[in-house]
């Protein structure tokens, strides 16, 4: 059976963007990019809106704000042209004209319980925050995962993460800074029917 990580990249305050900032926030540093170059094969899972963005920057659509790329940007994109994506959508018609990505018009949660079933290796949402939260509240996340910049984009944040989550307890599996001052932290999640009674032990 193979697994399924949410793989969020966030502000301290829980922003996925932030109007103005480059892509990372402009924090990258070099050990946080050789760490995502050694980053295993997955076939990358994303709704509707994030397909049409991502596949913008690959058609050459600069993000809002920006002149151009960053070479940072431009591998972070190329790398996702060539992975196998799966996108679930009604509303996008056939055939997806970025490589490598299949349409599916099933219900998400139903299929991604089949895709894991099916052993189709590693499987990771990127962006996608509606469909990430409606696989959490079904029980089908297994590594929840969050890369966090060392800004608070309180004036310009958007795309707040965690609005609409249900109650999760989260059991540390990992953690690690890069260049000191990026913070990855992961997770195994559970979603909680209520919050827990008593205090830990």
């Amino acid at each position: 059976m193979s697994e399924l990580l949410v793989d969020f990249i966030t502000s301290l305050d829980g922003c996925a963007s932030g109007e103005g900032w480059p892509g990372f926030w402009g924090l990258e540093g070099p050990e946080y990019l050789a760490w995502l170059g050694e980053q295993p094969e997955v076939t990358y899972l994303m709704g509707a809106n994030t397909y049409r963005l991502m596949s913008g920057f690959a058609a050459g659509e600069v993000p809002k704000g920006q002149d151009e790329f960053r070479p940072e940007e431009e591998a972070s994109v190329d790398e996702l042209t060539q992975a196998s994506k799966v996108v679930f959508s009604s509303s996008l018609e056939e055939p997806l004209t970025w490589a490598n990505s299949t349409l599916v018009r099933d219900d998400a949660v139903e299929a991604v319980r089949a895709m894991k079933s099916s052993d189709s290796g590693l499987l990771s949402t990127i962006g996608s925050l509606s469909l990430s939260r409606s696989l959490l509240r079904a029980g089908l996340v297994d590594r929840f995962r969050v890369v966090m910049f060392p800004v608070i984009t309180g004036a310009t944040g958007a795309e707040r993460i965690y609005d609409g989550y249900p109650d999760v307890a989260l059991e540390m599996t990992e953690h690690r800074t890069f260049d000191g001052r990026i913070q990855l932290v992961e997770y195994r999640p559970r979603v909680l029917d209520h919050p827990p009674l008593g205090t830990p032990a």
